[in-house]
């Protein structure tokens, strides 16, 4: 039964030591954390994200260092399908279920609100890879090695039209900047840490969003630059208010009942 609760076997934890163990050329060596085994744990076990035509698992990764995803999914669409991730991303579970949540509860409203119209496809630039953060060499592993992180670089909307960050958000028109301050302004809300133009040389074209549990303050803050402040992230005001009504959450639950049912997630390596 899709969503049922899953056991996490044995060859999980050997997975698990084999990750943290083994060593990294070309890339930080850095440890792996225990949290991130037992979130991705807890989220398969929950049946928040299940198997679908557009999520699908894939064979465990082990790279160098500690990267690596113990079940790793390849997403090709969100929202029930209604919304294509291209190319398909390799991503957790928990990044899995954040993603779903963000585009309903931010991008699609923010499209609505601008656009009248919703989002139809993401435009990732890098999903899972091994490496360390802005590609250094020295330093910490990113969170882009264990599938915590998702870079966005556009958004299609249904008509076609294409807004990309790069243009966007400094030169892009008034409802095109106002779509993207919110999208980005909503993923601070979702996300633990979110990167987008004029955080840093590095993030200039795309918006980096992760769930690295350290960057959470202790009064539940997120990590987020630039920070959504009144001026730079004014939004376009509606002279005819649209309803935002039609954009509903879709549960993420992949194939009907009455389609034929798609194995059950299942942690570990797989051959």
């Amino acid at each position: 039964m899709l969503g049922a609760r899953i056991a996490y076997p044995a060859a999980a934890l050997a997975a698990a030591v084999f990750l943290s163990s083994c060593g990294g050329g070309g890339v930080p060596h850095d440890s792996r954390a225990e949290w991130r085994d037992r979130a991705e744990a807890k989220c398969m076990a929950s049946g928040h994200v299940r198997a679908s035509s557009y999520v699908t698992q894939v064979s465990s990764i082990r790279g160098r260092s500690a990267c690596g995803i113990l079940a790793p999914l390849r997403v090709s669409a969100a929202l029930g399908g209604r919304v294509q991730i291209s190319p398909p991303a390799t991503i957790g579970c928990p990044m899995t279920a954040a993603l779903d949540r963000w585009i309903h509860n931010s991008v699609q409203r923010a499209a609505m609100r601008q656009f009248r119209q919703p989002v139809v496809e993401i435009k990732q630039i890098s999903s899972y890879s091994c490496r360390g953060r802005n590609g250094r060499t020295t330093g910490k592993l990113s969170e882009h090695s264990f599938g915590n992180a998702l870079d966005i670089a556009g958004f299609t909307l249904a008509d076609g039209r294409t807004i990309t960050v790069v243009k966007g958000w400094w030169r892009g028109s008034q409802r095109e900047k106002a779509f993207l301050r919110e999208a980005f302004a909503g993923a601070c809300r979702e996300f633990y840490t979110v990167l987008g133009p004029g955080s840093d040389r590095a993030h200039y074209n795309h918006f980096h969003v992760d769930l690295l549990v350290t960057n959470v303050s202790k009064g539940g803050g997120h990590y987020c630059r630039p920070q959504p402040k009144s001026g730079l992230f004014a939004a376009v005001e509606d002279d005819d208010p649209v309803s935002t009504a039609s954009v509903k959450p879709i549960p993420f639950t992949g194939p009907r009942e009455s389609t034929p049912q798609v194995p059950a997630f299942t942690l570990g390596p797989s051959d």
